[in-house]
């Protein structure tokens, strides 16, 4: 997960019961196999004392950055997304460093055609 990103800052109140989402997130970022995955990702806690909600903010390696509700995301969730839009990253990463241009626009016709390989059932059309 961390190979996407390099920065991750979470932000809590450790006395705020809305934590649990924080400390999950916390919890992955801080396994053996996640720091492996990017050392140089830099991950920063920071211990409010005040009422907001605890947040988190991951940056990618492209720069974009996105913030986290984490009184109403699971970690589980937010580590999906991340993992979405990193292969997304490299999914476009590959097809610049072969020339073809990004995104790829796939002409209506093409969509409409059946897979090669695969029977077209009676009294099924494509939209």
């Amino acid at each position: 997960m961390l190979k996407f990103l390099s920065r991750v800052r979470i932000e809590f109140n450790a006395l705020d019961p809305r934590t649990a989402s924080c400390l999950e997130f916390l919890a992955q970022c801080n396994a053996r196999k996640a720091k492996e995955s990017n050392p140089s990702c830099a991950v920063q806690v920071k211990r409010r004392t005040d009422d907001e909600p605890p947040k988190i903010t991951v940056t990618f390696v492209n720069g974009v950055e996105e913030v986290f509700d984490a009184t109403a995301t699971p970690a589980q969730d937010i580590r999906n997304m991340i993992l979405e839009k990193g292969q997304s990253l490299e999914t476009e990463q590959m097809f610049r460093d072969a020339g073809e241009p990004w995104p790829v626009i796939i002409p209506a016709e093409e969509l409409h055609q059946p897979a090669p390989g695969t029977k077209v059932r009676k009294g099924f059309t494509f939209l």
